[in-house]
């Protein structure tokens, strides 16, 4: 399952967070899949796509980094397989 990941930087502290990632990595635990990520201009949130099926994976992930950063994580589906599926309860006619 893919997830949107929106952390906020606590404090827009943008180098901690950096710094971090640079000294211990991601510290995502085994079965959480980092895939892509972008950050706003502003330093101020990073929007990460990460896969897996345990959502109990982003507890562990989460408490590493709770003061650094606030996170929002969002099940989300690809918009062609939304397309299908859609597709398939409401047929066009």
């Amino acid at each position: 399952m893919l997830f949107m990941v929106i952390e906020h930087f606590r404090d827009r502290d943008a180098a901690a967070v950096y710094g971090r990632v640079r000294q211990q990595g991601r510290m995502m635990p085994e079965g959480l899949v980092f895939r892509d990520s972008w950050v706003t201009a502003d330093l101020g949130r990073c929007f990460q796509i990460v896969e897996c099926e345990d959502t109990a994976l982003f507890q562990q992930w989460v408490a590493q980094w709770t003061d650094l950063v606030e996170f929002e994580i969002i099940p989300i589906a690809q918009g062609t397989q939304t397309a299908i599926a859609i597709a398939a309860v409401s047929p066009m006619d």
